[in-house]
């Protein structure tokens, strides 16, 4: 589990091809894996990996990633350089400065607009697949492993708001975002559990 509170960044330093998945190579140059293990789960870019090898001394940490999570994330679309938002999964009794994330990536949402005020980032985002029922305002989304407060919902149109302050763009690859990129967004699981369990009382009674 995770907290949305990315640790900061690290880059891509190679990708493997296999059959039917995919090694990725990640830079150690925060020690951000320094106490890391075999089998450990991580979040890259909000999605969830297992930690497959640990290089010490390249500095590296390699991911295998099923095409199956490459056809649903963003993860498909990296290059060698890339930067990707890391955090190490949550420890008991470690404070939660976030929400309670999964690595569960539900897809991809579209940045449909972009507008500085000060520093900023005022972003809209389009959240495909008919799951703009699960976003309230004021409520949680995970986008790209960051916790955030959604604060504006538009359900006739499926899109939401969020508003990221300069710490979250100096951290993250938020400070790169472009108008049509897409970024990885997980549900909040409270609130899927809610709505689902409303709906099927709903209908049952109907």
């Amino acid at each position: 589990m995770y907290t949305g509170i990315v640790q900061g960044l690290e880059q891509v330093i190679e990708i493997r091809k296999g059959d039917g998945f995919i090694t990725l190579l990640v830079s150690d140059q925060h020690s951000f894996f320094a106490d890391v293990f075999i089998g450990a789960s991580v979040a890259v870019n909000g999605v969830c990996l297992t930690v497959t090898t640990i290089d010490r001394a390249q500095k590296q940490i390699h991911f295998d990633i099923s095409n199956v999570t490459l056809a649903l994330t963003t993860l498909k679309a990296l290059k060698i350089g890339d930067e990707v938002n890391i955090e190490r999964s949550a420890k008991v009794g470690a404070e939660n400065g976030g929400h309670n994330l999964y690595g569960h990536i539900e897809g991809r949402a579209k940045v449909i607009q972009i507008e500085a005020r000060g520093e900023t980032l005022h972003i809209d985002l389009q959240i495909p697949e008919g799951n703009i029922k699960y976003f309230f305002l004021k409520g949680f989304i995970g986008l790209n492993g960051c916790s955030l407060t959604v604060n504006r919902v538009d359900r006739a149109h499926s899109e939401i708001s969020i508003d990221l302050i300069p710490e979250t763009l100096r951290l993250t690859t938020w400070k790169h975002i472009q108008v049509g990129d897409t970024v990885n967004y997980e549900i909040d699981q409270m609130t899927r559990t809610l709505v689902d369990t409303l709906e099927n009382i709903y209908q049952a009674k109907a």
